[in-house]
């Protein structure tokens, strides 16, 4: 039993993270409309193929770690136990992502959402394509059939034209999209306070305490607005409030519109074009309820201790499998138990790195989870330096009496293995 590390090992099991994280990315970005259970899984399970691989192959060029003997007779072995590595990662990933989008500590998912649009006689100027109009109906088309939505338009009083209705059916998202096709420009003032308020009694009228709701405000003016007083029922319920302040020059307006998102738990979103209302309304949606061991928290749930805790729990656990899994593929039960603590380790670190590093910004996210990964990868193979190894077979060896002899270990110069050598 010896404490070593087998640099060129460390390299490839680098080398191998960071081969597979491209590969995850690219999962990531073009297969998101997957379950996120089996996206999660699939992720952690190229991790393990790209480690795996790389610590084979360190191995196989300069076996350190398991030393000659294991070249001669268990290499071939070690190539049929890598995909028990993978499917143990994909095991695991799913099953802590199963548990990482489970409700608890009061989150409750989103499914309400209401639109509350400015129709007031400045949108002639900000919007005078309508584009506002366009961006909901093409939100309302990619929504989910589990969703409900409302709409209310607002100048100087807010009127709901379309009441909170499903999208389970076609004919539903239908008269939607129709309620919308017949919204025309008006004149008047910006009733801010009125659309919040319309908006809370559209959300009251589903009957459902426990049913999540957000809603999607856009302007582009400002008025007066106490947001201690008319945002008290958004914070007790936990309901945000996402603003689009469009083509604002008013310092005001900004500033009231970043308050509103900011004490109901929502986001702001400064536009200057309103052709890019599509994109910022998607974004919202593309946010709500968005909750991944990989991806930033962006519901109720962003600034949770339950959800903070789980997802480094749920890092440790995939880290100590992936540990598990190269021991296992190795058919050492010395490297099993040192790359597995050494994978708990890893997994805080990870844990750590993703829970205060992810942002929501695409490639700054990339970014720290590539540092997850390469951490991962990195801490596990410099783990033999501080559990000691040795030759420990998993399985044992069955040889028929005409086998030669077992060679000399190179961890004993000048010992032999004895053939009954026992393992976990």
């Amino acid at each position: 039993m010896q404490r070593k590390i087998n640099l060129l090992l460390l390299f490839f099991s680098l080398i191998g993270g960071g081969v597979a994280f491209l590969f995850g990315e690219w999962l990531l970005s073009w297969y998101n409309d997957l379950p996120s259970i089996l996206l999660v899984g699939i992720y952690f399970a190229i991790v393990a193929l790209g480690v795996g691989v790389g610590c084979l192959l360190a191995e196989m060029i300069s076996p350190r770690l398991n030393g000659a003997s294991w070249k001669q007779r268990y290499l071939g072995l070690s190539w049929k136990l890598l995909p028990l590595m993978i499917v143990l990662a994909l095991g695991v990933g799913a099953l802590t992502e199963f548990v990482y989008e489970l409700n608890f500590g009061g989150a409750r998912p989103v499914k309400n959402v209401v639109m509350a649009i400015d129709d007031s006689g400045s949108m002639t100027q900000s919007d005078p394509d309508n584009s506002r109009y366009s961006a909901a109906k093409a939100l309302i088309t990619k929504m989910d059939t589990d969703n409900k939505v409302a709409v209310v338009t607002f100048n100087n009083e807010a009127v709901v034209v379309q009441p909170l209705t499903p999208l389970s059916n076609s004919e539903n998202r239908e008269k939607v999209l129709t309620a919308i096709d017949n919204l025309q420009p008006t004149e008047g003032g910006t009733n801010i306070s009125g659309a919040v308020s319309e908006a809370l009694k559209e959300i009251d009228s589903d009957g459902k305490k426990d049913q999540g709701a957000m809603v999607i405000l856009l302007s582009d003016g400002v008025s007066n607005f106490d947001t201690t007083r008319e945002l008290q029922a958004y914070v007790e319920r936990g309901i945000a409030v996402n603003t689009i302040g469009l083509g604002l020059n008013d310092p005001a307006g900004t500033q009231l519109l970043q308050d509103i998102a900011r004490v109901t738990g929502g986001h702001y979103y400064d536009v200057k074009d309103s052709a890019l209302l599509g994109d910022v309304f998607q974004q919202i949606y593309d946010r709500l309820g968005d909750r991944t061991l990989l991806t930033e928290r962006s519901d109720s749930t962003a600034d949770s201790p339950y959800y903070a805790a789980v997802r480094i729990l749920s890092l440790m656990l995939m880290g100590a499998a992936l540990g598990l899994g190269l021991g296992i593929m190795f058919d050492n039960r010395h490297l099993a138990k040192s790359f597995g603590i050494g994978g708990v380790i890893s997994g805080l670190f990870a844990g750590l790195i993703l829970e205060f590093g992810l942002s929501g910004d695409s490639f700054t996210d990339s970014l720290i989870r590539l540092l997850a990964v390469l951490i991962l990868a990195a801490i596990i193979a410099l783990f033999t330096g501080v559990i000691p190894v040795g030759e420990g077979r998993i399985y044992r060896n069955r040889r028929n009496n005409n086998a030669a002899p077992a060679p000399a270990s190179d961890n004993f110069p000048g010992r032999r293995r004895s053939r009954n050598s026992k393992g976990f």
